[in-house]
């Protein structure tokens, strides 16, 4: 039996540095890490593709390769093996779509007005713009690491650059009477439990999609994540969850939805099923399955709402959870928050940290911290009490 090229790590991932091509200020070469949880045959195949790309590109190096060509060269090498299907189709518009009015400028051209135009063309659309603005700056710091674009020319154009202003629509979690709702209206089986799960635990629609049987825990009335679904392009992709200091993580089930999705699993391991949301077919959930799955659920809690349930999402049900879960700071710590939400404690202080800054108590805290009179009093008063305890 052939001898595995690569050996798995502490962190459970087959795991190894290849050089990508470039050098360091220092005259050193530059390493790309790569990894695979699969195995280290996957592993293997991963630094093979690495190399033949990096190879290409340093072909491409020695030509006078346009701006748009090194751009997709870069998406290919630096972000496709390592991002979600919505972030490589974000970059494929960027670049296939908004660069294209500048498709014949050579990389070495590249000028801030280049930018601008780009800019122009996504008038009206801040969002689109910000994510231009981002691309393009990382395929320019790109080039000059490899010493293929000026770094004054990179720094001509970003050091004044104003920034696209863009806020994006404010989270909300569930009103009163969609929480009321969840519990009072009358659900099919399965979307009862989509429900419970999402409300209950605050998990991204792809980690509740890729749920099955033998993630959950019934004696210890916990289940856990360590996996997701992506239903983007219709048919469900396995893939590893988001976050990767946080995202594997095992969450309580709370006793308000427990008894539910334990009857509900007891059922799948009798039939033999493995999956808890399935289409017609008895398939794990596609992208139009789910769309009719929640339009049912939508359905059925106006039904019992007294308001209008108006652009309820699964990722509402999320931002609930955190939210609730915040509320109970400093009871909870913010580093467990993460862990429960399976993001990192950055994320978290960046969304909800007004929700802790509700929480605190600044003047009874600078009080207890500073107030040195009751600090020094409170032992005197008590040896004072023990030396009359003496006397008498």
């Amino acid at each position: 039996m052939a001898t595995a090229k690569f050996k798995k790590g502490k962190d459970g991932y087959y795991s190894t540095n290849v050089w990508d091509g470039t050098y360091k200020d220092n005259g050193k070469k530059r390493y790309k890490h790569l990894r695979s949880k699969k195995s280290s045959k996957d592993l293997e195949r991963i630094v093979k593709e690495f190399e033949q790309l990096r190879d290409q590109r340093q072909a491409m190096i020695d030509s006078d390769i346009l701006f748009i060509d090194y751009a997709r060269q870069w998406k290919v090498l630096y972000k496709e093996s390592n991002r979600a299907n919505n972030t490589n189709k974000m970059y494929d518009n960027v670049i296939n779509v908004h660069f294209d009015s500048i498709k014949y400028i050579k990389l070495q051209d590249i000028q801030r007005s280049h930018l601008q135009l780009i800019l122009n063309g996504a008038k009206g659309k801040p969002r689109t713009q910000q994510q231009i603005v981002m691309t393009f700056k990382q395929v320019l710091h790109s080039a000059v690491c490899d010493r293929i674009y000026s770094a004054q020319s990179f720094a001509d154009i970003f050091d004044n650059f104003e920034s696209i202003s863009y806020k994006a629509k404010e989270k909300r979690p569930l009103t009163p009477d969609e929480q009321r709702a969840v519990f009072k209206a009358d659900f099919n089986l399965m979307d009862k439990i989509y429900v419970y799960i999402i409300y209950g635990c605050g998990l991204r629609c792809g980690e509740a999609l890729a749920l099955t049987e033998a993630d959950f825990d019934l004696e210890a009335h916990t289940v856990s994540i360590d996996k997701s679904h992506d239903i983007s392009d219709n048919i469900p992709k396995k893939k590893t969850v988001k976050n990767i200091q946080n995202g594997e993580r095992t969450l309580p089930l709370p006793d308000n939805v427990f008894d539910t999705i334990s009857s509900y699993i007891k059922q799948l391991r009798k039939d033999g099923r493995k999956y808890l949301f399935i289409n017609r077919d008895y398939k794990p959930m596609t992208k139009s399955g789910f769309r009719r799955m929640w339009g049912r659920i939508i359905k059925a809690m106006q039904a019992v709402s007294e308001s209008p349930i108006e652009d309820l999402t699964s990722h509402i049900f999320r931002h609930n959870y955190c939210t609730n879960l915040c509320y109970q700071f400093p009871k909870i710590s913010i580093k467990m928050i993460a862990r429960l939400v399976g993001d990192s404690e950055k994320v978290v202080l960046e969304v909800y940290n007004h929700l802790m800054l509700e929480k605190e108590d600044s003047i009874s805290a600078v009080n207890d911290a500073l107030n040195l009179e009751q600090k020094v009093e409170q032992p005197m008063e008590r040896k004072m009490e023990q030396l009359n305890e003496m006397v008498s």
